[in-house]
């Protein structure tokens, strides 16, 4: 999929208009991408919705299934979500070379001590970030943590609007207030099914940790639209790439700190001989899951360069309603009428979201339709 993702990019744009025109476009380097046809866009997009959509669902159901078959560790299931991001050096090898060479061309905003530091700095965010959803899953069913993971687009109006100056509708706030709402049924739900020997305290915990996780989520999404805006002041797709790459590494570094300063390195060993389902099935559940979330990765980055961040952030809040379905038919999760109420808010919080997005996306439309037509006016003689 990643070698026919690079395939429609390569093909010959060079005579084709246009079809997608994003609010903020790259000064000086014309993007090929944005001279896709028709066809070949929406091929572009599809991929990578499947890509966000399958890969953070399955990453979050064999993240379960690590627990439920015997795992234990934290800190590894914090590594696993970062530790493939060599992968990610695919679809940077086959991005075309005049694509690469423009990014290459392109004068440096800031110094390299500066991208240096906001890689570091957003690694560790993303790190401790991937240890709250690790402490979040051991303690919630699949089902329930992917409700309450579903808070995340109420937080990112939050922070875009403060950091990133986006304005906050009567749509948005009733998106804010619905899906607070969702994750409260959540949270005060007496009849939680927790996975089998989590106390209450601990299922409290686990709730606790995934909302934190998906707040700081959002504030991770808002501080790096600020970094392309305001500091790198590019969003070519290899910089967009090249960001999630090395964030990753460092978050992988942490991560690998933390397993071994915690001591959990030690039972590692004891963990694997100990799985329920054989060794064997340990190391592929840990590398399926590796692989799964850098394919999410390159589905997050691709809708980000085809569409826009927010698109793409919203695809991830609609895949987090995948994953409760699938919870059902993978884990037998039961499906409770608290939890179901939960969706439903959740789904019309998403709806007002969406709605909002595009009466924007149509204003800007209407504008840059206006400029056209104005800017070919002939000049009065």
């Amino acid at each position: 999929m990643l070698i026919l993702w690079a395939f429609i990019v390569k093909l010959d744009i060079d005579n084709q208009e246009p079809i997608l025109v994003k609010e903020e476009s790259v000064v000086g380097i014309p993007s090929p991408l944005l001279k896709l046809k028709s066809w070949q866009w929406w091929v572009l997009v599809s991929i990578n919705i499947f890509f966000l959509i399958g890969g953070q669902a399955a990453s979050v159901l064999l993240g379960r299934f690590y627990y439920d078959q015997g795992g234990n560790s934290k800190w590894m299931a914090t590594l696993v979500q970062t530790a493939a991001f060599p992968i990610l050096y695919i679809p940077l090898l086959l991005l075309p070379s005049s694509q690469t060479d423009a990014d290459s061309s392109e004068p440096s905003s800031c110094s390299l001590k500066t991208i240096v530091l906001i890689y570091v700095l957003l690694g560790v965010i993303i790190a401790g970030d991937n240890m709250l959803y690790s402490v979040g899953l051991l303690y919630l069913s699949a089902s329930t943590y992917s409700l309450i993971c579903a808070t995340q687009l109420a937080f990112n109006a939050v922070f875009s609007y403060f950091i990133n100056a986006q304005k906050f509708t009567a749509l948005i706030l009733n998106s804010v207030v619905l899906l607070s709402f969702s994750a409260s049924l959540i949270g005060l739900n007496d009849d939680a099914d927790a996975p089998s020997g989590v106390s209450r305290s601990k299922y409290i915990v686990g709730f606790i940790c995934t909302l934190a996780a998906s707040a700081l989520y959002s504030l991770l999404l808002s501080l790096m639209q600020f970094s392309f805006e305001k500091i790198l002041k590019r969003e070519t797709f290899s910089v967009v790439l090249e960001m999630q790459i090395y964030t990753s590494l460092v978050a992988t570094c942490v991560s690998v700190i933390g397993l071994f300063a915690s001591g959990e390195w030690r039972m590692l060993n004891g963990e694997m001989e100990g799985y329920h389902k054989g060794q064997a099935s340990y190391v592929l559940t840990l590398v399926g899951t590796a692989v799964t979330w850098q394919v999410c990765s390159v589905g997050v980055v691709g809708l980000i360069f085809l569409v826009s961040s927010l698109f793409s952030n919203v695809i991830s809040t609609l895949s987090l309603a995948v994953t409760p379905l699938a919870a059902l038919v993978v884990f037998r999760d039961k499906m409770s009428g608290v939890k179901v109420m939960s969706m439903l808010i959740a789904l019309w919080g998403f709806a007002s979201y969406v709605y909002q997005n595009y009466l924007d996306d149509l204003k800007v439309r209407r504008a840059r339709k206006q400029a056209g037509q104005a800017g070919r006016v002939d000049p009065v003689c």
